[in-house]
């Protein structure tokens, strides 16, 4: 029987049967395949836990893989018990979960903790698929941006001038837009490199559809949207929303998201924030509500499917890929 909860899943993926058996029946639902060349002739050795294909590779890549080749937990020395029971804890913890609380719980070091944290971020990563929120059918859009980082005054003078920031001021914030469906309740959010016009009304004809509502604030980098959309603007110097026409939602989601950053990872770095970032948006388009029941156990199924052919190395995670031949 599948785990409904942390402690079920605590105890079901302690067992390393059950933990094969779990993902090789969601990996490979019609029969164990190859990953480098697809073939379906392969033999499965319980001595050393692998398999190896029955068939030639051409290109002289290795016959024999294991559960974690071809997927984000490729390569790590990590048992696969402590690697679902990290995910579960990631995508069903409301705030967040530290890579601290990640170590004491399943048993790794914090190092460790961390970079398997972020591995799983890449997995739950919203991956461009052409699809577009809203139509002249479909719900109302919201459109915002918001701000993130530490108050300058507060900051160490180091810190500061590493940023290039001044004492006051919202300069050196990285800034995170975001458009949310009302009718399908779904969040798209990214960092941007700023708040220009183009840049922010570029995300916007690619994810939205021609002719749908559009609801954003006052700012002149949502000018002129009219042309494209039933655009209609809320002035938040006078008001919170006027009928249908409000950000609301969209600033319940920043909420939402600076409560994680700020209460549970504390000191988040520029480079990695597009990852905090999918992690909320997951667990939001996630949630439970009347029309979608989700619980616990369906967002880490969810989740776990979406592991194969994903990849994250330490030496990119830290910004050092290729650090060696640039110089």
């Amino acid at each position: 029987m599948e785990p409904k909860t942390l402690q079920a899943a605590i105890a079901y993926f302690d067992s390393p049967a059950n933990c094969h058996d779990y993902l090789v029946a969601r990996r490979w639902p019609d029969g164990v395949a190859c990953p480098r060349c697809g073939s379906k002739s392969v033999k499965y050795s319980d001595k050393y836990k692998r398999w190896q294909c029955g068939s030639h590779h051409k290109d002289g890549k290795n016959r024999q893989f294991t559960l974690k080749t071809g997927t984000i937990f490729e390569e790590s020395p990590i048992g696969l018990d402590k690697w679902l029971t990290a995910l579960w804890l990631l995508v069903n913890s409301k705030n967040g979960i530290s890579s601290h609380e990640v170590a004491r719980s399943v048993g790794v070091t914090q190092k460790s903790a961390w970079f398997m944290l972020h591995r799983l971020r890449e997995v739950i990563t919203r991956q461009k698929d052409g699809t577009k929120l809203g139509g002249t059918d479909g719900g109302a859009i919201e459109a915002d941006e918001t701000y993130v980082g530490g108050v300058p005054r507060n900051m160490h003078k180091d810190r500061r001038i590493r940023y290039s920031i001044q004492k006051q001021g919202g300069a050196g914030k990285t800034i995170v837009h975001g458009m949310l469906d009302r009718e399908l309740r779904q969040i798209r959010a990214q960092v941007v490199p700023n708040a220009k016009r183009e840049t922010l009304q570029a995300l916007i004809l690619d994810n939205v559809k021609f002719g749908s509502k559009l609801f954003t604030d006052e700012a002149i980098a949502y000018d002129k949207m009219q042309w494209r959309y039933a655009h209609e603007v809320v002035t938040h110097v006078n008001e919170y929303g006027r009928g249908e026409v409000r950000t609301n939602g969209l600033e319940n989601f920043w909420s939402l998201l600076k409560r994680g950053l700020r209460g549970t990872y504390v000191a988040v770095e520029p480079f990695h924030l597009d990852r905090y970032v999918a992690e909320q948006v997951y667990r939001y388009n996630n949630r439970a509500t009347k029309d979608n029941p989700l619980n616990d156990s369906d967002r880490f199924v969810y989740a776990l499917a979406q592991v194969v052919g994903k990849r994250l190395t330490y030496k990119e995670l830290t910004g050092k890929e290729g650090a060696s031949e640039a110089c």
